[in-house]
């Protein structure tokens, strides 16, 4: 049985909450559980722990999923917030997941990140991101709608001769979905991208040339979300079993 860490989203105390209102909350989203789960594969939620703790963890678990939620701070790539601190991310959280990376990259396992995670990842790496696509980049797609939400979707443009090209060269779509509003503007150093947006060129996916292709590597898209758009995205199955076939 594979056990594959899954970094928490994170509620902050609120008095406002009925339940647990002076608690901080670690959270896993269902259809991330769903996705990573397989009948020798079990998801294992990483909590907000002292270091040591998270060392411990670790040697204990097969590879490191990142999930989606709420931004990065522009703190954690050295900027300031834009439009008055609109966009000020979760600064606790970029600190306890690039914890995540370190450990997990320094036991040797293998490391997925998913939207906020690809971003997490180039953050790590020490790239930059667009804290508002919109704003910054105002000539691109839409890249969230908060009420067709998961139905987003757009082109996906391989890099010739890359490794995902290879890895998706049987797919009948090209086409992702797209839930976010940040996105890779500076490349983190040794990332290679893998496909950038058919539509604008942001972006969507890269590895890292320090590893065997697919051991660390993040994708901009949902692949968790797949089945909400079907056979008109690419399979979402392909990448996971890919990033299995590390931690086994």
């Amino acid at each position: 049985m594979l056990h594959i860490g899954i970094s928490s989203c994170f509620f902050y105390p609120d008095p406002q909450r009925l339940t647990f209102g002076p608690k901080t909350l670690c959270y896993l989203e269902n259809d991330m559980a769903r996705y990573v789960t397989r009948p020798d594969v079990i998801p294992v939620l990483i909590p907000d722990l002292a270091k040591d703790d998270i060392r411990r963890l670790v040697k204990q678990l097969d590879g490191l999923v990142l999930q989606g939620g709420a931004d990065l701070a522009p703190e954690s790539y050295g900027e300031t917030p834009i439009l008055d601190g609109r966009w000020k991310g979760d600064r606790h959280r970029d600190a306890y997941e690039m914890e995540l990376v370190k450990c997990f990259l320094d036991e040797g396992k293998p490391v997925l990140g998913i939207c906020r995670g690809f971003q997490l990842m180039n953050a790590y790496f020490g790239g930059t991101l667009y804290q508002d696509i919109a704003t910054q980049r105002p000539d691109s797609l839409q890249h969230r709608d908060a009420v067709v939400y998961d139905s987003v979707n757009h082109g996906v443009k391989w890099v010739d001769g890359s490794f995902m090209q290879h890895l998706y060269a049987n797919e009948a779509s090209d086409r992702v979905n797209s839930v976010h509003h940040q996105g890779v503007k500076d490349l983190g150093k040794g990332l290679i991208v893998q496909a950038h947006c058919a539509e604008d060129g942001m972006i969507e996916a890269f590895i890292h040339e320090g590893f065997e292709p697919g051991k660390v590597m993040g994708v901009q898209w949902h692949p968790e979300y797949s089945h909400t758009l079907g056979s008109k995205v690419i399979d979402p199955d392909v990448l996971l079993r890919r990033f299995l076939e590390f931690a086994s």
